[in-house]
């Protein structure tokens, strides 16, 4: 059951005519009153061919012009419109369980409370089969306004106990992170324009996918600029960014002039202080591009910069930073792709934007080395290589799981959903990567003793889950893998025996497509030569005696040489 609370301004009788008209497209159906606060005497218009709206609007606002004759300032909010709606699945209320609820309701808002005879005058009209519609005058019987503060999250948390109470479906209790939903004004001019999206909808994804290219609040609103979004920057008198606003092409006013919506009413993590935090938090670079080792791709710093987040997860405030951060990867990998991967990865992204964001307050210096590893690849002229996006997508879908096992562990409803929806995408997204890169590996596959012995690595490495992997469909791909790490100098069965350590294997779907993208990662470059190394550090060492040894004569010659003082008394 969701309660929808919209102010309505002073004109209670306008409401009325919407409520007891036929509606938009014909879909109110016998409206008339359910509940209110003095059934006796209140006229109904759909009850009642001789009550008017405009008798039953004054009866409403009876209070409001006692406290405007007696204060002589003239109340002009006092409309309070709350509608509740039930789910669909949901079972047919009748009205005398309707009006149940709306008294519920209207008790948890303050507009009436429970056993206070001096509440504010209200109506709730039924003109559907699934919801009501409550009407409230903001003025209490002894002229004092009612404390509506928080108003809207005691009216959800009493829909939390009437879904129970009433055998309805269960939503989640809100936490104050969702973004804010589109009015019916919003929602019918972006369909008399064409849109599939309202301009809130449409600001939030530009938002969010300008957020990987830049490095500081004015980076963002100038690229924001540039990408043909339409800026207001409010600044101070010192020419410093105290706030900003945006508007989508084409979004104009009765005037014909561009609307804007600030960045906190498009989403509540892209106000420009909150913004600030996320991208002002790293210490500077001299430009993205500029990486300090230039023989890893953005794409192998990514998964590397992946790898960190378990261990965040110790700390909250961590946590949230580095799940942060992973939306801003999801996306900033999402532009670098096209067609049908592109289109999953933009929906995972869209759907993970509510997991960015919790009541834990994120710590988002932590999260530095992700942040600029999805700024490098939003940043990266050419995209990756098949092997290096798969390796890419299998670290995101496995991060993305212990961003949603997080949340859960933390009673975070809401982003445990989001991150879980994501996943779904992620994993589609991942699957589509994989097939050339399955392919090609499959038509490689090593010779049939080869795999024997590669099998017999799989036994021992990974015993638990050894079965599940040569049976795997993608066993010949993994030979394959193993076999050119072979050739490069790796040992099989030390490279499976640090991969399975890296990730629990029991969830995958397919462990011999986990190891592939682990172990691809792992042995991309050819593996370092033992005697090499081990020549290196003895010859290190060699020449560090040899120096110490050269030394230690001039530190005896130093100490035994006399200084002039003792020449000196010699010579006496």
């Amino acid at each position: 059951m969701i309660a929808a609370i919209k102010p309505s301004g002073s004109r209670t009788r306008g409401l009325l005519a919407y409520l007891y008209g036929p509606g938009r497209h014909d879909e109110h159906i016998d409206p008339h009153i359910v509940a209110g606060f003095a059934m006796l005497g209140m006229p109904d218009p759909g009850r009642d061919e001789h009550a008017t709206l405009t008798q039953l609007a004054h009866h409403l606002d009876e209070p409001v012009r006692l406290r405007n004759s007696e204060f002589g300032k003239t109340v002009t909010d006092h409309v309070w419109h709350c509608a509740v709606r039930a789910a669909p699945e949901d079972r047919h209320l009748s009205d005398t369980e309707w009006d149940e609820i709306a008294q519920r309701i209207v008790q948890a808002a303050g507009i009436a409370p429970a056993e206070d005879d001096l509440g504010c005058r209200w109506i709730a009209v039924r003109h559907a089969d699934d919801h009501v519609h409550i009407l409230a005058t903001t003025v209490r019987e002894d002229g004092r306004r009612p404390k509506l503060h928080d108003s809207g999250l005691r009216v959800g948390d009493a829909c939390r106990q009437i879904e129970k109470d009433y055998g309805l479906r269960q939503l989640k209790k809100g936490d104050r992170t969702a973004a804010r939903r589109p009015t019916q004004t919003e929602m019918h001019k972006a369909d008399r324009l064409g849109w599939a999206q309202t301009s809130q909808q449409w600001l939030q994804e530009r938002v969010r996918a300008a957020i990987p290219h830049a490095s500081s609040a004015e980076e963002l609103l100038s690229y924001l600029e540039a990408d043909g979004v339409p800026i207001r920057p409010r600044r101070g008198p010192s020419g410093d960014l105290l706030g900003y606003a945006a508007g989508r092409p084409g979004d104009l006013n009765e005037d014909g002039k561009q609307i804007f919506h600030p960045g906190g009413k498009i989403a509540p993590d892209l106000t420009l202080p909150k913004l600030r935090a996320r991208l002002e938090s790293g210490t500077p670079e001299e430009h993205p591009t500029a990486r300090r080792d230039r023989s890893t791709t953005p794409w192998h710093q990514a998964v590397d910069a992946l790898t960190a987040l378990p261990d965040a997860l110790t700390d909250d405030g961590h946590a949230q930073a580095h799940i942060a951060a992973l939306g801003e990867l999801i996306e900033a990998t999402a532009q670098q792709t096209s067609g049908q991967l592109r289109s999953e990865l933009r929906t995972a992204a869209a759907a993970f934007a509510r997991a960015q964001r919790s009541q834990v307050r994120a710590e988002h210096r932590a999260a530095t080395a992700l942040r600029t590893a999805a700024r490098d690849i939003a940043h990266s002229a050419t995209g990756p290589d098949g092997s290096a996006l798969a390796s890419l997508l299998a670290a995101i879908v496995w991060a993305s799981i212990i961003a949603a096992r997080w949340h859960e562990a933390k009673n975070h409803a809401h982003q445990t959903d989001a991150a879980r929806q994501a996943v779904q995408h992620l994993q589609t997204a991942t699957d589509q990567a994989l097939v050339p890169v399955l392919d090609d590996l499959t038509t490689r596959q090593p010779r049939d003793h080869e795999r024997r012995a590669l099998t017999h690595d799989i036994r021992t490495a990974v015993p638990d889950h050894a079965e599940r992997i040569v049976t795997d469909p993608a066993w010949p791909a993994l030979a394959t893998v193993l076999a050119d790490a072979e050739a490069r100098g790796y040992r099989p069965h030390q490279l499976l025996k640090e991969a399975a350590a890296q990730r629990e294997l029991t969830t995958a779907r397919s462990p011999a497509r986990v190891l592939i993208s682990r172990i691809q990662h792992t042995s991309r470059n050819p593996a370092p030569n033992r005697r090499a190394e081990a020549a290196r550090r003895r010859s290190t060492m060699t020449f560090s005696a040899t120096a110490h040894q050269a030394q230690a004569p001039q530190r005896t010659a130093a100490n035994t040489t006399p200084t002039t003082e003792q020449r000196s008394r010699r010579r006496r």
